[in-house]
């Protein structure tokens, strides 16, 4: 049994901005992508705005981007959010671990398929990587299914 415990408080214009996936579980949208990145900034009508871009293969590969929103459903529970890239279909974004001053994330789903972790820098310190690894194998997650996400040097 997975622990999909989410963190309790989520200061949303703290968490704004860009992200880089430090690692992922692979799964058919972001197949091949490297250097990604997500970026999140607020909407006229209250929703997220969400940007997903990356380089398919290698780093000077062919530039993808995909443009969703997400929305929090519940502000009881704001670390809950649901996030969509296909018209009115929406899948879980769970904050499941972030840093107290927003420099890095551990975003997973209801769904035990998907698990990312995500930095403000390109680069994560290999001591912080390997402690969320072990927080995450504690939660349960099988972290040998985690990809190393390659990217561009800043």
């Amino acid at each position: 049994m997975i622990d999909k415990t989410v963190v309790k408080e989520l200061e949303l214009n703290r968490y704004l901005g860009n992200w880089y996936e430090i690692a992922r579980y692979d799964h058919s949208f972001e197949r091949g992508l490297v250097g990604v990145t997500a970026h999140y900034s607020m909407r006229n009508d209250g929703k997220i705005k969400v940007v997903n871009s990356g380089y398919k293969n290698s780093l000077e590969g062919k530039f993808s981007q995909a443009i969703g929103k997400a929305k929090i459903p519940n502000q009881n529970e704001p670390s809950k959010l649901k996030v969509s890239f296909f018209w009115f279909f929406y899948g879980d974004y769970y904050v499941l671990e972030l840093d107290k001053n927003y420099q890095w994330a551990v975003i997973g789903s209801s769904s035990d398929d998907y698990l990312w972790i995500l930095s403000r820098k390109p680069k994560m310190e290999d001591e912080l990587y390997s402690e969320l690894l072990e927080r995450l194998s504690k939660r349960g997650y099988d972290i040998t299914n985690l990809i190393k996400v390659k990217q561009k040097s800043i």
